[in-house]
């Protein structure tokens, strides 16, 4: 299991705006986006204790949260991915869903989910059977990527963070979500072995400091 190296920093738009263009003069554009961005709908799991949620505002040094989630509205490519993250290190496994497969989890359709051969969903499965783990929230949000070789590292841009309050049928077209109060912009930094002073002068900012800050928590404030 490779684990990698994550930084997040809560950062304002005038931010965001210099971090784009020295990004821009770097680093290459995710080959996944369109006009420089995507968009992002997940559906976060948690369990009746709301376990993954406590142990994210609480900081703890194990953790791990399940989430499906696709790009663009594109229900054609539909991911199921597992975070772990040990002593500030993460790792993430995922395996690819069918739309039927999606639906099946949102819908907590055990009958469906039983009968999957993928290792990650039989996880999925069991965890939803054992620990009462369930679909909470939908969370919706753009992303603009930024990719280097050196150190395999990504930057990531994220904004416009929406909640799905306690809706979780986020494979319908019509699915309301709202803006998640005043959530900030959120730059994110991934690396594995090193990350190459280059990338690490660019993504300083003054008066930024590495946070614990998650989308699914702040969308999780309204259910």
């Amino acid at each position: 299991m490779k684990f990698r190296h994550e930084w997040k920093h809560e950062i304002n738009h005038s931010d965001m705006l210099a971090l784009r263009s020295r990004l821009r003069a770097v680093m290459v554009m995710d080959a996944h986006t369109i006009n420089g961005k995507y968009e992002i709908r997940s559906l976060y799991f948690d369990n009746l204790e709301d376990k993954a949620l406590l142990e994210k505002i609480n900081g703890l040094n194990m953790r791990e949260k399940f989430r499906v989630r696709y790009y663009n509205g594109d229900r054609s490519f539909i991911l199921l991915e597992k975070k772990s993250k040990i002593n500030g290190l993460c790792h993430k496994g995922q395996t690819q869903l069918s739309a039927a497969e999606a639906q099946a989890i949102s819908d907590c359709n055990m009958d469906m989910l039983r009968e999957s051969v993928k290792p990650l969903v039989q996880e999925l499965y069991l965890k939803m059977q054992t620990q009462g783990l369930q679909p909470k929230t939908i969370v919706d949000y753009t992303r603009e990527a930024f990719v280097y070789a050196p150190g395999n590292v990504r930057v990531t841009l994220d904004y416009n963070i929406r909640t799905g309050i306690t809706g979780t049928d986020f494979l319908k077209n019509d699915c309301v979500t709202i803006p998640a109060g005043d959530a900030p912009v959120i730059l994110e930094v991934k690396w594995d072995e090193f990350l190459p002073s280059v990338i690490r002068d660019i993504v300083q900012l003054n008066g930024r400091h590495s946070l614990a800050f998650s989308k699914y928590a702040a969308c999780r404030i309204y259910g």
